[in-house]
């Protein structure tokens, strides 16, 4: 009878890249499968990565001498690192790129802020990227380059383009209670969402059945605006809804950063999720997500 350690020693490994709240939810469905190496940059999180089933490395993206040890070390790679916080270029992915083997599977966990305002459109993937911020053109640089990347390595990416993440731990309770202003209808903006479970089953899943070069909306079922959303909120948890603000009275009393991420308004359809990757969602709408998250805290 082959032991235990032989049978872990042959199960095929997996890296993954920026193992935060995403990669935690993600390693229970791939723990058994795959003989799991998550990277962290920093070594007071690897007590807290063993615990979760993952070999704990220590590298940083951003000192490329530390990545000397991640150099072939496994064909599955989960790239869930965000870009560094300047520049046009991600150069962090550039780097990655320089180790990665041959023949490798990726998926790589990118944003929707890539396609910028597109005033409430309704569409899929195939539509240009359009990125209005020094934020999403490193997402889109990062995506060019796991491309290019991929065709002469021979090997395969899918993109999953992500919206805002909720669940019961992240949603915005703070900002309703401290009453912080929401759009007025008139300048209201259509938001996407999904929950952080539905998200790394939609990962696990683009491992397995995600086509080489494909982009994927990684998006719930809901079709709602933002105000409408706190408002949900406000109302399952028996919060006040936030006031309402026209756009230019907002400008002068949130963050430009706050104020960035209320411009930009789309609607993504999901088709390819649902199909292609034969994802069925958890958590299809806000609706149940919040109906979820109330039991919860009962």
């Amino acid at each position: 009878m082959k032991n235990t350690h032989s049978q872990k020693i042959k199960r095929p490994r997996l890296l993954i890249l920026g193992c935060g709240d995403a990669g935690l939810r993600l390693l229970p469905l791939l723990r058994a499968r795959f003989r799991v190496y998550a990277v962290t940059s920093r070594p007071e999180r690897c007590a807290e990565l063993r615990a979760a089933g993952a070999v704990p490395l220590v590298a940083d993206l951003d000192q490329p001498a530390t990545l000397r040890r991640l150099a072939g070390l496994a064909r599955y790679i989960v790239h869930l690192a965000p870009p560094q916080g300047d520049g046009a270029l991600d150069r962090r992915t550039r780097r990655l790129t320089a180790i990665l083997p041959e023949r490798a599977r990726l998926v790589y966990v990118s944003t929707t802020g890539v396609y910028g305002d597109c005033g409430g459109a309704l569409f899929d993937e195939t539509r240009p990227v359009a990125p209005a911020n020094a934020r999403a053109h490193r997402r889109v640089d990062a995506e060019q380059v796991l491309r290019h990347w991929a065709v002469g390595a021979r090997a395969r990416v899918a993109i999953l383009r992500v919206p805002g993440i909720y669940g019961a731990d992240r949603l915005p309770l703070k900002r309703l209670r401290e009453g912080t202003p929401a759009l007025a209808e008139a300048d209201d903006v259509y938001t996407n969402h999904i929950h952080a479970d539905d998200l790394a089953a939609i990962i696990a899943r683009a491992l397995w059945r995600g086509r080489p070069g494909r982009v994927y909306h990684a998006v719930d079922d809901s079709d709602m605006k933002m105000a409408d959303y706190f408002d949900a909120v406000a109302d399952a948890f028996a919060l006040p809804r936030p006031p309402r603000l026209a756009r230019a009275e907002l400008a002068r009393v949130v963050t430009p950063a706050l104020l960035s991420f209320m411009s930009e308004s789309r609607r993504l359809r999901n088709d390819r999720l649902t199909g292609e990757l034969g994802v069925r969602l958890r958590y299809p709408t806000v609706a149940s997500t919040l109906a979820a998250c109330v039991k919860m805290a009962d």
